[in-house]
């Protein structure tokens, strides 16, 4: 089952504010637990381990920062979302 752009809205901000949070200190804790490695091979993990984490998630991701593919009107009722006032 396809989720509606705003529950994908909804998911993806459950996502970043309480997953990857938990994801950030999981990853550190890991990596914490098998010592210190050298600085380079230490950004190489953090940067794989930063982009591994939303690649279970890029159904969710794709396309929120666009408009409501579904024409939803902005809250003033025009399709922009401006309500015309200064």
């Amino acid at each position: 089952m396809a989720l509606s752009y705003r529950a994908r809205r909804r998911w993806s901000l459950v996502i970043l504010l309480i997953g990857l949070p938990a994801y950030v200190v999981v990853a550190v804790t890991l990596v914490n637990l098998f010592g210190r490695p050298p600085v380079l091979v230490e950004l190489l993990i953090y940067v794989v381990l930063g982009v591994l984490w939303a690649l279970p998630f890029r159904f969710v991701f794709r396309g929120i920062g666009k408009a409501d593919p579904g024409g939803a009107e902005g809250p003033a009722g025009s399709p922009d979302g401006e309500d015309g006032q200064g």
